[in-house]
C-alpha cells in the first residue's frame, strides 16, 4: 500500500479556498463548532513510504513502478499484496437517503461519507474512500460502480433510498468478486441482533422464544427481519405506513411480498399498534411515534429498541415505563445501537482473508461476536458494547475472518 487515508491538517494549518468572509459572510464556524470541525474536509491522504530523495522518488514512481506494474499485468492477484487495494474500501452514495435529511444529493452527502470513511479507520484500521455518485439510475450506479471496482477491495453502499438499493447491492453481488455491503441494511440488522440476543440472555430466554414486531419496511427493516429469522426468532412482524406486511395484503412490492413470505409466522394482519399487543420486542427503524398504550400493551419484560434519529419512536422515558430493556440510535441513552460497532470489524475480516463476498454467516457470526463483548458485565443498560470499546472491531474482525474460511469465500 502506497498511501493512507489519514485525519486531516490541524487546525493551526491553512485551509485552501475562498471563506464566506472573503464572499461577504459571517464565517459559520464562528459560531458553529460543527462548521469549525468540517473546515476543509475531514480527511486526506498521507503516503505510507517516504519520499526523501531522487532515489525514493525513483523507486515510488518511475521507474521502478514499472516493474511492479508489469508483475502485476502478468499475476493479477500481485495486485492484493503490491498495492492498496486490499485495504481499502468505496464508500459509494447517490445522497437519496442521507441520515435523517431524505433526498439531498451528492454533494450535500459529502460530510457524512466523509465522516463514514474516518470510522472506518478509526475503529477498523480500514482505508475508505466517499464516492457520491451524480446519478440516480439504477443501471447508471451499477455500471459506475463496476467499472470503478478494479480500485477497491470491497464496496460499502451507503444512503441509497429503498426499494432501489436492494437491486443494486443485488446486481453488484452478482457481477464484482469482492464484498458489496449495504449498511443501512446489514451493519444495523446485525447491531440489532448482538443487542437481541444480550437482552434475550439477560431474561433467560432464548430468539425462538419471542415474538418480535418491527416499524418499517425500508432497507433496515428488511434486513432485521431476514436476520431475525436466520438466528431463530419465534416470530417477527414487519409494519409499513399501511399496517402489518402480510400475505393478505394487495398492495405489496415485490420486497414486501418476498418479506412477507418468510415472516409474520402468527398471520397478524392490521396496524402496527394491534401487532404490538402482547409482543416481546418492538424495532422502530422507521421515525414517527408509537402511542403510549400501544407500549403499554406489551407482554411483560418486554424489549424496546427504538432507533430512529434523533426522535426514537418511543421516548426512553416512555419505554422505561413498560420494557426491561430499552435501546436507542443515540448516544446520550444506553445501549446505543449503532452501525460503527459492525461495519468495521466486518470489512477488516472480509479483507483480511480476501473473501469474495460477505455471506450471512458472516454477519450472524459478527453479532455473535459484538454480543459475546459484554460478557459478565451484562446488565439492562447494558446489552450492547461502546463504540469505543477497544474490543469491538477485534472481536468482530476475527469472527467475520473465520466464518468466511468456513463458508469457503477467504481467498487467503
Amino acid at each position: 500500500m502506497a498511501a493512507e487515508i489519514v485525519n486531516p491538517r490541524s487546525d493551526s494549518e491553512s485551509r485552501n479556498g475562498p471563506t464566506e468572509r472573503e464572499n461577504g459572510a459571517e464565517p459559520l464556524d464562528s459560531f458553529d463548532p460543527a462548521f469549525a470541525l468540517h473546515r476543509g474536509g475531514k480527511m486526506a491522504v498521507q503516503a505510507t513510504v517516504p519520499i526523501r530523495d531522487k532515489d525514493d522518488l525513483s523507486l515510488a514512481y518511475t521507474p521502478g513502478v514499472a516493474k511492479v506494474c508489469s508483475a502485476i499485468a502478468e499475476q493479477p492477484d500481485l495486485v492484493h499484496d503490491y498495492t492498496w487495494k486490499s485495504s481499502v474500501v468505496a464508500v459509494v452514495t447517490d445522497g437519496t437517503a442521507v441520515l435523517g435529511l431524505g433526498d439531498i444529493g451528492p454533494e450535500a452527502s459529502l460530510p457524512v461519507m466523509e465522516g463514514k470513511a474516518i470510522l472506518f479507520k478509526q475503529f477498523g484500521g480500514v482505508d475508505a474512500v466517499p464516492l457520491a455518485l451524480n446519478c440516480t439510475d439504477v443501471d447508471e450506479i451499477v455500471e459506475t460502480v463496476v467499472r470503478l471496482a478494479p480500485s477497491f477491495g470491497g464496496v460499502n453502499l451507503e444512503d441509497i433510498s429503498a426499494p432501489r438499493c436492494f437491486e443494486i447491492e443485488r446486481r453488484l453481488q452478482e457481477r464484482l468478486d469482492i464484498p458489496v455491503f449495504h449498511d443501512d441494511q446489514h451493519g444495523t440488522a446485525v447491531v440489532s441482533l448482538a443487542a437481541l440476543r444480550n437482552a434475550a440472555r439477560l431474561s433467560g430466554r432464548t430468539l425462538g422464544e419471542l415474538r418480535a414486531v418491527i416499524s418499517g419496511a425500508g432497507a433496515a427493516g428488511v434486513a432485521i427481519a431476514r436476520m431475525l429469522v436466520e438466528a431463530g426468532i419465534g416470530d417477527v412482524a414487519v409494519a409499513d405506513r399501511k399496517g402489518v406486511v402480510s400475505r393478505d395484503r394487495d398492495d405489496l412490492t415485490p420486497i414486501k411480498a418476498e418479506l412477507a413470505s418468510f415472516t409474520n409466522k402468527a398471520g397478524i394482519s392490521g396496524s402496527l399498534e394491534a401487532a404490538l399487543a402482547g409482543a416481546d420486542v418492538f424495532i422502530g427503524v422507521s421515525g414517527g411515534t408509537v402511542p403510549e398504550p400501544a407500549v403499554a400493551s406489551m407482554a411483560e419484560g418486554a424489549f424496546v429498541f427504538a432507533m430512529a434519529n434523533p426522535d426514537p419512536e418511543v421516548h426512553p422515558e416512555v419505554a422505561h415505563k413498560y420494557a426491561a430493556v430499552v435501546a436507542t440510535g443515540r448516544s446520550d441513552f444506553p445501549n446505543q445501537i449503532n452501525n460503527v460497532l459492525a461495519f468495521p470489524g466486518i470489512f477488516a475480516g472480509a479483507l483480511q482473508v480476501r473473501a469474495s463476498r460477505i455471506t450471512e454467516g458472516m454477519k450472524l457470526a459478527a453479532a455473535e461476536a459484538l454480543a459475546s463483548v459484554v460478557g459478565d458485565d451484562l446488565a439492562a443498560d447494558y446489552v450492547i458494547p461502546s463504540p469505543f470499546d477497544e474490543r469491538v472491531a477485534p472481536a468482530v474482525t476475527a469472527a467475520v475472518a473465520a466464518a468466511a474460511r468456513a463458508e469457503g469465500v477467504a481467498r487467503r
